[in-house]
């Protein structure tokens, strides 16, 4: 211990007598371990931090799936249940001391304190069972938590907010807990408040705000989804009793679904054939979910590992530049040590000190890169989550990431500090003490130079990883999305409309669309049921004249309920037939505007769909809608935008329009499907005082309708590319900063070339070599290094293209202007590098260069 205090005390002294070397050396060390550092903290966040729950490792989500399956069709890997397929679920799991049930997306809820709110805030809700905090064994802040009681259809209406909620909406006012609240215009009681921290079950941007019982859905849908036995909506999570295993539970919930979906998942008899077809593939998973429902962890873990082997490959390269630094540092204190060595100091004590000196330095770079840490975790965030109104994502150190940061800094300075330990303690002491500093063959001008060529090498690869990944974000942004962007504004908004009779809401729409339509600077406004790049409704597709589809094979369409003009206003051009006008009315016949797509899927080449008859789900429907216009696709889904889906099959209907089914549960479903979500507006000019206009629009026709957001659609758009984005900028900026730290490295590496062959050149220029000569010397010195590092750099930077593959759009992994681009921007980096350190060999005196030994 005496001796590592010495040398910890030895290792400060230096580094305050060089303290341009040291501040050099913490930058560098500070950029490579607080980036990585941030990413790690990212991944311990979203993909290996618990719940904030009481005992998260006895939680077990049944299911695993995430695709939502509306109308009961097979899921094959079951993530989401109806709730009595759930009820039945509880009385088959006795291991499970609680399983409780919660809303698999969300509802956006509009809230007014009381009646004389003129205006209501949007919340986003999330419907539970009433065990649900008792499941995740989570108290409450102030009042109580929803209990079972609460969830029961005789029970008065009882809600919980979310302590961010009613912090940043209602400031803290205690007089919230108790108090009727009305939400989407019914009476609710707030009975209590989420704990600080608690996010729900699920890590996702803009979490639930509002808790509502089960029970309490029918008031909110306008139709009792409760009821229905194979609409699937819920995910379940449960909590095992002490002692008690899961591994029987996937078996039996699977023999119970297959047997639920044959004889009580009261599905229409016309689909069983199909259903018994592809029973043996339906299955329900049983997996640990101390973390929750993975949702943020699946759609985040390729771009969180990308950026994690970016992260490694700039402290590669500030490793290397260290240890350049260091070698460099070791040949100008050769004769020091040479000294040292002569006197009867062993060759480990030496190594030993080198290394402390390393450690050292690599410990104060560390602490330096929490720093750096804490700001990158925000900045990624905050581009990855752009539109978000908030992300449960903390950028403060926790203790896993603080011991990240120690045993990353323990291993660089091991990684760094090893190599410049042992060469400069085995250079042969006689030969230092004669002066022979003249010598550029030795091994440590050869690791100084290997280094930089490895240098080159991780600069290239991260400069052609980061040119692929904006290059497919410049695709991606600038692709023929099949309707204009520009002058157009979505609006989206939400309102109780179950408490609308059809005649109201029907009026409610015209004077929704004639006011919006006059407002200052709108030229044409389009209610929708969804508006672009919103998942849209999905139905089975069975034409007049053909009977029940195989269920084998893909039967389904998306569709939109629109308003009169809404292609128009995207300026989506109708290619045959018309579109949908204020003619096509309740007393008319239903028609649809179908996409080429849905042409393709459903008719033969050459048969003509204008005039054909289809309907949904029942052959006894197929006569409902008939087809009077086909459009081009377009890129209205989000998997659409990247490729990562074909286009689907998409038929538009009119707003004004309703089918009438005598299966009451299509008659809901259809009924819910003429609730708005948005509308589209072209405007002239620009967005300024157009918000509060259209809220005070809606606050005149119904004070709980309520303007959730207000955006133009270029940025609606650009919002779906904020994963890509923050990638490839991230990646980026570290491609930037390895080119930074290689230049540095050829530039100390030649410098100190420059200066160890002064006596050389002197020699050279004595016996008649001009300035043109050593410049051309100097640079063939350190291009040579960067040729090597490209001839070995390129090759890797190709294949690793394929492990980024599945981010890239429209781009492949050798395209010639990217790597055209990395080799010269290393080129010209190199250039600048080495160009002064060779204009400081050409100018050197002859004379005094001859006298230098």
């Amino acid at each position: 211990m005496q001796t590592l205090r010495q040398d910890i005390a030895y290792a400060l002294r230096q580094m305050r007598l060089s303290p341009v070397f040291t501040l050099t050396a913490m930058l560098t060390l500070a950029l490579g371990i607080g980036a990585t550092t941030a990413i790690f903290s990212l991944i311990d966040t979203v993909m290996l931090k618990s719940l904030p729950v009481a005992d998260p490792s006895s939680l077990y989500r049944v299911g695993e799936g995430r695709d939502c399956c509306i109308e009961g069709s097979p899921q094959d890997n079951w993530g989401m249940f109806s709730y009595p397929f759930y009820q039945r679920m509880k009385e088959n799991a006795p291991e499970f001391a609680e399983l409780a049930a919660f809303e698999a997306g969300g509802y956006e809820v509009s809230v007014r304190r009381s009646e004389r709110d003129r205006m209501a805030k949007p919340l986003r809700g999330e419907f539970v069972t009433g065990n649900y905090f008792s499941t995740f064994g989570v108290s409450a802040f102030a009042g109580r938590t929803l209990a079972p009681s609460d969830d029961e259809a005789s029970s008065a209406p009882a809600a919980m907010l979310s302590y961010r909620a009613w912090q940043q909406e209602y400031g803290s006012d205690p007089g919230v807990v108790g108090s009727t609240f009305i939400l989407s215009d019914h009476p609710f009681t707030i009975v209590g408040i989420t704990p600080p921290g608690f996010f729900g079950e699920t890590l996702r941007s803009d979490p639930p705000e509002v808790y509502l019982p089960v029970q309490q859905e029918p008031q909110f849908r306008g139709e009792n989804s409760l009821l229905h036995r194979f609409p699937a909506w819920l995910r379940v999570i449960g909590r095992l009793k002490p002692g008690a295993s899961p591994n029987a539970l996937p078996g039996r919930m699977t023999n119970l679904l297959r047997a639920w979906l044959v004889t009580d998942s009261g599905m229409p008899s016309e689909w069983m054939s199909g259903v018994k077809a592809q029973l043996s593939k339906q299955t329900i998973r049983v997996i640990p979910a101390g973390g929750g429902v993975a949702a943020m962890k699946a759609d985040y873990a390729v771009s969180l590992r990308i950026l994690l082997a970016v992260c490694c490959l700039v402290l590669l390269i500030a490793c290397a530049n260290i240890a350049n630094l260091l070698l460099a540092r070791g040949a100008s204190r050769r004769t020091q040590t040479s000294v040292r060595l002569a006197l009867g100091a062993s060759r480990s004590r030496l190594i030993r000190q080198s290394l402390t000196e390393s450690l050292v330095l690599s410990v104060m770079g560390g602490a330096a890169g929490l720093a750096v840490a804490y700001v990158g975790v925000k900045a990624v965030v905050a581009l990855a989550f752009h539109g978000a109104k908030y992300v449960p994502i903390g950028a403060a150190p926790s203790l896993p990431v603080l011991g990240f940061a120690f045993g990353l800094s323990l291993v660089t300075g091991m990684l760094f500090g090893t190599a410049p330990a042992w060469l400069a303690t085995h250079a042969d002491p006689a030969e230092a003490l004669r002066g022979a500093n003249r010598s550029t063959r030795d091994r440590s001008s050869f690791s100084q130079k290997a280094l930089v060529v490895v240098q080159a090498t991780l600069s290239v690869v991260l400069l052609a990883g980061a040119g692929l990944l904006t290059r497919s974000l410049d695709k991606l942004q600038h692709q023929d999305f099949g309707y204009a962007l520009d002058h157009r504004v979505t609006i989206s908004l939400t309102a109780p409309f179950s408490t609308y009779s059809q005649p109201r809401l029907d009026a409610m729409y015209r004077e929704l669309q004639d006011r919006l339509t006059h407002l200052p600077g709108v030229e044409h406004a389009a209610l929708a049921q969804y508006t672009p790049l919103e998942d849209n409704w999905g139905e089975i597709v069975i034409r007049q004249g053909h009977g029940m589809p195989n269920m084998n094979d893909d039967i389904g369409s998306s569709w939109d309920h629109v308003g009169p003009g809404y292609l128009e206003t995207l300026d989506e051009r109708v290619i045959r037939g018309r579109g949908l006008t204020e003619d096509d009315t309740a007393s008319t016949q239903n028609v649809a505007v179908v996409n080429q797509t849905f042409v393709k899927r459903f008719f033969k080449p050459g048969e003509d769909p204008i005039g054909a008859h289809f309907g949904l789900d029942l052959p006894q429907y197929s006569s409902t809608y008939e087809i009077v216009g086909v459009v081009p696709d377009a890129k209205y889904i989000w998997g659409n935008l990247t490729g990562s889906e074909p286009p689907r099959p998409l038929f538009f209907v009119a707003l004004a329009q309703r089918a009438h089914y005598d299966n009451p549960l299509m008659q809901s479903i259809d009924d819910s499907t003429h609730y708005i979500e948005g509308a589209v507006l072209q405007v002239h000019g620009g967005m300024e005082g157009l918000e509060p206009q259209v809220r005070q629009v809606l606050s005149d026709i119904d004070p709980n309708l309520t303007l959730l957001s207000l955006q133009t659609l270029e940025d609606q758009v650009d919002g779906n590319f904020d994963q890509q984005r923050a990638v490839a900028r991230m990646t980026g900026l570290f491609g930037i900063l390895a080119l930074i730290l290689a230049a540095v490295g050829l530039y100390g590496v030649t410098a100190y070339t420059v200066e160890r062959r002064t006596s050389e050149i002197g020699v050279r220029m004595a016996l008649g070599a001009n300035r043109v000569n050593v410049v051309r010397l100097v640079l063939r010195g350190a291009f040579l290094q960067i040729l090597v590092g490209l001839l070995i750099g390129i090759p890797i930077s190709i294949g690793c293209s394929r492990l980024i593959a599945s981010q890239l759009y429209q781009v492949k992994g050798w395209d010639p202007l990217v790597l055209g681009g990395a080799v010269l921007a290393l080129a010209v980096c190199a250039l600048i590098a080495s160009i002064i350190p060779a204009q400081r060999a050409a100018s050197i005196n002859p004379v005094k260069a001859l006298r230098t030994e």
